[in-house]
C-alpha cells in the first residue's frame, strides 16, 4: 500500500536553500549588515528548522506519494501543513533584523504591503484554497508534477500572506491589534466549511482521478473524501483556534502588565 521510496529532488533542493541561507544570515551576514541587531533566539532556531522538516514530511516521501496515488486524505494533511502550520512557524523564527533586511526591505515591503493586509490576504487564501480543491484542480495536481509544486507553492504563498497579519515579523508591514487578530482568525476558522461540508457530505465521488485507489487502504471513494473533509474543517479549525487562545493570553496578560504600570504606586510611610 505504501508506494516504493523515490527521491523529491525540488522538495530537498527547497528545504536546503532556506535551510542553509538562514544559517549563514544569521551566524555570517548578520555580523556586518547588523551587528547590534541580536540574531534568532533558541525558540527561533528550532521555528525555522521545524518548519523546514514539515515540509520534508509534507511533501516528501510517504505522505506526498500516499496523497498523489491512493488517499486524498493524505492530500489534504499536506494542505494542512503547508498551509496552516509551516507558514506561521517561518514567520516566527524569522528575526527582526532578517524579517526588516528580506520582508522590510524598501524594495519588498511596497509590494508586499497591499496584499499583506487582513481583507487582501483573507481573500486571497480562501480563493486559492477553494480553487486547488476543485476537481479539475485536483486532477491537474495529479497528472502534471510541475502543475503540483505550482499550485502547492500558490498555496504556500497566500498561506504566508494570510499569516502577516497575525504574525508579521517586520515593523514595515503592519500587524493588526490583538482583538482583530482574533477576530480575523474565527472568520477564517468558518470559510473552509463550504468547501469541507461538500466533501463531507457528498454521497458520490468527488475526485474521480482517484478511481478505487483508496480501496487497498480499505476505504472507498467516499469515505476517503469524507474523512478528508473532516480533517479539513476539525484540523484546520483547531489550528486557528488553538491559536486564538495563545493570542488571548498574550493578550490579557499584556492588558494586566499595562494595568500595574498605570496603577499609583502605593504611599510610604514616612
Amino acid at each position: 500500500m505504501i508506494p516504493a521510496w523515490h527521491p523529491h529532488p525540488d522538495v530537498y533542493l527547497l528545504i536546503f536553500v532556506l535551510g542553509a541561507g538562514y544559517w549563514y544570515a544569521n551566524s555570517r551576514i548578520r555580523r556586518f549588515s547588523a551587528p547590534r541587531s541580536p540574531g534568532p533566539t533558541r525558540l527561533q532556531w528550532w521555528q525555522w528548522y521545524g518548519g523546514l522538516a514539515l515540509i520534508g514530511i509534507a511533501s516528501g516521501w510517504p505522505l506526498h506519494d500516499i496523497g498523489e496515488q491512493s488517499l486524498f486524505t493524505m492530500h489534504m494533511v499536506e494542505h494542512m501543513i503547508l498551509g496552516l502550520i509551516v507558514p506561521p512557524l517561518l514567520l516566527m523564527g524569522l528575526p527582526r533584523w532578517l524579517a526588516d533586511a528580506t520582508l522590510g526591505h524598501p524594495k519588498v515591503a511596497p509590494w508586499l504591503r497591499p496584499v499583506s493586509r487582513a481583507i487582501p490576504a483573507f481573500v486571497l487564501f480562501n480563493v486559492a484554497f477553494i480553487v486547488i480543491h476543485w476537481p479539475d484542480a485536483v486532477a491537474l495536481m495529479l497528472t502534471n508534477d510541475l502543475a503540483h509544486f505550482g499550485i502547492h507553492t500558490f498555496l504556500f504563498g497566500t498561506a504566508f500572506l494570510m499569516w502577516m497579519p497575525v504574525l508579521s515579523p517586520t515593523a514595515s508591514i503592519a500587524k493588526l491589534s490583538r482583538p482583530m487578530q482574533m477576530l480575523y482568525l474565527f472568520l477564517q476558522s468558518l470559510l473552509p466549511t463550504i468547501p469541507a461540508s461538500f466533501l463531507t457530505f457528498s454521497s458520490v465521488a468527488i475526485y474521480p482521478v482517484y478511481g478505487d485507489a483508496s480501496l487497498a487502504w480499505g476505504l472507498s471513494p467516499v469515505v476517503d473524501q469524507t474523512i478528508a473533509g473532516i480533517v479539513m474543517k476539525l484540523g484546520g479549525g483547531l489550528i486557528l483556534w488553538v491559536t486564538i487562545a495563545f493570542i488571548w493570553f498574550r493578550w490579557t496578560s499584556e492588558e494586566r502588565n499595562w494595568e500595574q504600570l498605570d496603577s499609583p504606586m502605593p504611599a510610604t510611610s514616612r
